[in-house]
């Protein structure tokens, strides 16, 4: 289900790793939904985003968050945390797109309400077919809520 059919789907990337903001860009370039992506580098950064502060005040809410654990000044795990004890961030879906493999890491992300995890592949097919089966299963088969 397309948010808004004909408008572009608002995508949040929270990740510090300017290599994979590239990847990304061009998988979702390679992709069939029209989407805007707003990256953010850091945690703190991506909580100013969701809420709308500052320079952020203008910016749209996020459709879908696709967010790195291990990121400066507050790492995904706290952005986590603060998303599902806001009332007004708490639905919105996040993907967890990490390269952390470690059982700990995805319990966590599980116990801090992320709807899925998902491990980055090292090659860009690999990446580039993750992030199209991202973006066909959030905005193809999922229902959303509305805004």
């Amino acid at each position: 289900m397309v948010p808004n059919e004909g408008e572009p789907i608002e995508i949040l990337l929270a990740e510090d790793n300017p290599g994979d903001v590239r990847l990304t860009e061009k998988a979702l370039d390679h992709g069939n939904i029209l989407n805007n992506l707003h990256v953010v580098n850091d945690g703190a950064e991506a909580i100013k985003f969701l809420r709308q502060e500052g320079e952020y005040a203008d910016e749209p809410r996020p459709d879908l968050v696709l967010l790195d654990l291990n990121m400066p000044r507050k790492d995904g795990r706290e952005v986590l945390e603060d998303m599902k004890t806001d009332p007004d961030l708490r639905r919105l879906p996040v993907v967890v797109l990490t390269s952390s493999e470690a059982e700990e890491d995805v319990v966590r992300s599980y116990e801090l309400n992320a709807n899925a995890y998902l491990t980055k592949p090292v090659d860009f097919d690999g990446f580039v077919d993750i992030v199209k089966r991202i973006e066909d299963f959030w905005f193809s088969v999922v229902k959303m809520p509305p805004k």
